[in-house]
């Protein structure tokens, strides 16, 4: 059993056989369907289909398969879905198949987080399709992040005013470059990183006997667990939205966040998160990361 189904409003799909349902409604119903050869390569000549079904706005279904010689649809695996709507990088990227199943993570490197980030990539049938053609790498591209969260709380904003917001742009900004310098192997910048990360250590140590962490940090976004596309995040809400599975009837947030300057959608049930979500204040959970690569439009 999918672990983030409740995220998308199916909480009460507790069996395998209530799975099997909705993944058969799913495809009867599904709004976008794609499809693809396999190659020798992959010990297959199959037609691969996805299937995406949408059971609210922006949230659904997406179930992956293979049709046999006979035009019979085998069911391999399926996952819940939330379709984002922001461009959350216009980075390189890479992309590498799971081991056990037809699947993929995408890998990007972006200043504004400061590590490398790993997601769930949801439209493989491109990929797949451009991988066949040996078209690949493709630049140009962009990349649509967005998160479902089974647990998550909200917490105050940190006061700011407008000039605390443009020091702290101007911050990001600069810091963002002396990293892009540093990675080109400028040693001044290196040195510099270096002390900043060193004053920043020091100066939340003797803040943090006297004042709350939450206090002191505004956002993050940290690797969570064992798996690699499991985050621990804090950021700043920028949108929400309620949004009803039609099916179940249950409802969920969709929560357009600021993490670390990177925007994107996070859905959780509304059982699920503790406070109430509103623009300005900060949403902290853990997410499961996805993502579409947005190839040109001549490509698609």
């Amino acid at each position: 059993m999918h672990k983030y189904l409740r995220a998308i409003g199916f909480s009460n799909i507790t069996s395998k056989k209530e799975l099997q349902k909705l993944v058969k409604k799913a495809v009867r119903i599904a709004s976008r369907k794609s499809y693809t050869s396999l190659n020798a390569a992959m010990d297959s000549n199959c037609l691969y289909a996805e299937y995406h079904a949408e059971f609210g706005e922006r949230i659904g279904l997406c179930v992956r398969g293979e049709y046999d010689e006979n035009n019979v649809f085998s069911y391999d695996y399926c996952f819940p879905f939330l379709r984002g709507d922001k461009i959350s990088s216009t980075e390189d990227l890479s992309v590498e198949q799971h081991i056990e199943k037809l699947s993929f993570a995408g890998i990007i490197d972006d200043f504004k987080i400061g590590i490398s980030v790993i997601f769930y990539l949801q439209n493989i049938i491109t990929y797949l399709k451009l991988d066949h053609a040996d078209r690949l790498p493709v630049h140009g591209t962009t990349l649509t992040l967005s998160a479902l969260s089974d647990s998550g709380k909200i917490l105050l904003p940190i006061r700011k005013n407008k000039e605390d917001i443009q020091r702290i742009q101007n911050y990001n900004h600069n810091k963002n470059q002396m990293i892009a310098a540093a990675k080109n192997g400028d040693q001044e910048a290196i040195e510099s990183l270096t002390m900043e990360d060193m004053d920043t250590y020091s100066a939340i140590q003797k803040k943090i006997h006297s004042e709350d962490v939450f206090s002191l940090v505004d956002t993050y976004f940290m690797p969570y667990g064992v798996e690699c596309d499991l985050y621990s995040i804090l950021g700043e809400i920028i949108s929400c939205e309620m949004v009803i599975n039609t099916l179940t009837g249950e409802q969920v947030y969709i929560i357009g966040l600021n993490v670390n300057d990177m925007m994107f959608d996070v859905c959780i049930n509304q059982q699920d998160i503790l406070g109430e979500p509103a623009v300005g204040r900060r949403f902290k959970g853990t997410i499961w990361l996805q993502g579409q690569i947005n190839y040109p439009q001549e490509l698609d």
